[in-house]
């Protein structure tokens, strides 16, 4: 009995360290990021795809994504806090029920996953622009680059997870 308490305490010990890792992540990748026309594109939504099909917990995909947004914004350009909390938050859930549906995480699941995460933050964006610049015209302005953002989330997440390995050394780490 004392094995199996231990591991469990091993276990979740593991997976705060994991959700911490991937939040100070996702804030660091909202400090900054790169110029295009126009605007910029931050690549947190990597970060944010990659520990939803990465960790089993919607719970911690949550903190990752919409925690780890909401303090990234709130350090560094506060107006959108609450949309990424949402946005991000709603994304990197659908991502992890999507990618963990059938019990192991397989690439079909997780493509559907972060494609529906993807426009879930295209659409939550859009909107919470609207909302809070009290305009759709700067929401309909901003789409292209929010597009961009998704896809360029969506297949680095996938591309770290399955053909950079990161799924099975991940896998491996967390037996141990």
């Amino acid at each position: 009995m004392a094995n199996i308490s231990t591991n469990k305490r091993n276990n979740a010990t593991w997976a705060i360290c994991m959700t911490a890792l991937f939040m100070a992540l996702n804030i660091l990748m909202s400090s900054f990021g790169m110029p295009v026309p126009g605007g910029r594109l931050y690549l947190n939504d990597v970060i944010i795809c990659t520990a939803a099909i990465l960790l089993p917990s919607a719970k911690a995909a949550f903190i990752v994504g919409g925690v780890g947004a909401f303090l990234g914004d709130l350090f560094f350009y506060p107006t959108p806090m609450f949309v990424s909390l949402a946005t991000h938050g709603l994304q990197a859930v659908v991502i992890c029920k999507l990618a963990h549906r059938d019990g192991t995480v397989t690439l079909k699941n997780a493509a559907w996953g972060v494609f529906l995460g993807a426009i879930i933050m295209v659409v939550g964006y859009s909107l919470g622009r609207a909302f809070i610049y009290s305009t759709p015209y700067y929401a309909y302005l901003k789409l292209p680059y929010q597009v961009l953002q998704a896809a360029v989330g969506a297949v680095g997440g996938l591309l770290l997870c399955f053909k950079g390995g990161l799924l099975n050394t991940f896998g491996k780490m967390q037996e141990k």
